[in-house]
């Protein structure tokens, strides 16, 4: 289907076309497709642009110097145009998807309707012409984008076989923008979906992590476990399915409800603005609950923070999450139930509390919990007025004395070194020890040397 549309604008935009025109000018076939053809459909703002062409690799580096070969044997070329970025597709045709992810035969041809039908769904495989301000349908895309529908281009069962991290796109797609999937392509998800491990774990978490920091985050949570994915890639997450809860805590219901409760008002208090890190300590915050679930007088958790923190780490191994994340992904973790505790913390407790690492992180993830649950923001209003109006330098203040210090007083380094220089940090942060000198004399009152 062909018809006129005026879905674009913008500097992005422009340069795209001037990339377009300078393919055309030489004797190419080119055209915007996939995400930004759809995203302007949406009157969203396209984050990229990808462009399909006729053109080979080396006749797009030929006519594009500043290019990186990002995918150079699967016809695809980063252009750098205007110091901004293209991904250009040469129109090809694929086959024999042997890692479950990517071809390991690629044929290049002179048909862009050969290099749409390739493409995962109808709503991604839509083709625009800027030049003539045209719209090219060739899958039903539009027709599905109207009526708010995540279909596979051609047989489900195929364009999953050729790609399984599609499965996880669809649901994706279908949970950012409210859509649903079409009955076959849903079919075909749940039945392969015990396939979803071929894929390498790296793809697996850059999928989850989209879902997880987009809009409507707990639905697309939800709907990977309807689809069968949950327990396969992520079987911690889906055991908090059916785990009951304190009622008088937990009107909402189980863990996992409650979960995906947590993840949307994430989404909902800091305007969809968060790091993946702070993404994952939510959806990771109660795995602890399954594992420490007892009923004595009232259902009880003894422990979910540690055991949780644990687990997590695992998690983020297997997922392959860096050192540094993993390590600020199992701190929300560790030290979630401390806020519970803040309003009766001493001073020093408290500010050691609010120097922690990204406490910031800490502060939202705990508001996404109980605006989650039980709906009562008193900790995190007393603890955001406290943030607001301490000076850094009260909450982690200079230290007084060093293991110099205390070398040069004749006490002798181990064990003892680590309590006297807490115990005056403490001192500190309460206000008691105000300077150099009477922290000196605070340690000759208390220690022997």
């Amino acid at each position: 289907m062909v018809r006129i549309f005026e879905g674009f604008s913008g500097n992005f935009y422009k340069s795209a076309r001037t990339l377009v025109k300078k393919l055309r000018d030489n004797g190419y076939r080119a055209f915007l497709v996939g995400g930004c053809v759809r995203d302007a459909l949406l009157s969203q703002e396209p984050e990229e642009y990808d462009i399909t062409t006729s053109a080979s690799p080396q006749e797009v580096q030929n006519l594009f110097p500043r290019n990186v070969p990002i995918g150079e044997s699967f016809g695809v070329i980063l252009v750098i145009l205007d110091d901004m970025q293209f991904e250009v597709a040469t129109f090809r045709q694929e086959s024999s998807y042997k890692d479950g992810r990517h071809p390991s035969k690629v044929k290049y041809s002179s048909s862009e309707i050969d290099d749409v039908e390739r493409r995962d769904f109808t709503i991604n495989g839509m083709l625009f012409d800027p030049l003539e301000n045209r719209l090219y349908d060739h899958v039903g895309g539009e027709r599905d984008l109207s009526e708010g529908i995540i279909r596979t281009i051609g047989d489900p069962y195929e364009r999953f076989g050729e790609d399984k991290l599609r499965m996880i796109r669809a649901v994706r797609f279908a949970s950012r923008l409210s859509f649903s999937i079409e009955d076959n392509t849903f079919r075909a998800i749940t039945e392969l979906s015990k396939y979803i491990n071929e894929v390498s774990n790296e793809r697996i978490r850059d999928e989850v992590l989209k879902i997880i920091t987009q809009k409507n985050p707990g639905n697309g949570v939800a709907l990977l476990n309807e689809a069968g994915l949950l327990k396969q890639i992520l079987p911690e997450v889906a055991d908090m399915i059916g785990v009951e809860q304190p009622p008088q805590f937990h009107p909402e219901g189980d863990v996992f409800t409650h979960t995906c409760i947590v993840l949307d008002k994430l989404y909902e208090i800091t305007g969809g603005c968060y790091s993946p890190e702070l993404a994952m300590g939510a959806l990771l915050h109660d795995i602890g609950k399954p594992p420490t679930f007892e009923r004595s007088d009232r259902i009880r958790f003894n422990g979910h923070d540690k055991i949780g923190a644990i687990m997590a780490k695992g998690i983020c191994k297997n997922l392959r999450f860096s050192k540094k994340q993993t390590e600020r992904i199992t701190s929300l973790i560790k030290e979630h139930l401390k806020f519970k505790d803040a309003m009766k913390m001493k001073q020093s407790t408290l500010k050691k509390f609010l120097s922690l690492p990204f406490f910031e992180e800490h502060l939202e993830m705990h508001l996404a919990d109980c605006l989650g649950s039980h709906g009562i923001r008193e900790v995190y209003d007393f603890l955001k007025d406290k943030l607001e109006n301490m000076e850094q330098v009260e909450l982690k203040p200079d230290p007084l004395i060093n293991g110099n210090d205390l070398i040069d007083m004749g006490y002798k380094p181990g064990p003892l070194f680590s309590e006297i220089l807490n115990r005056v940090e403490e001192q500190q942060l309460e206000g008691v020890i105000k300077d150099r000198d009477e922290a000196l004399s605070f340690i000759r009152d208390n220690f022997n040397p």
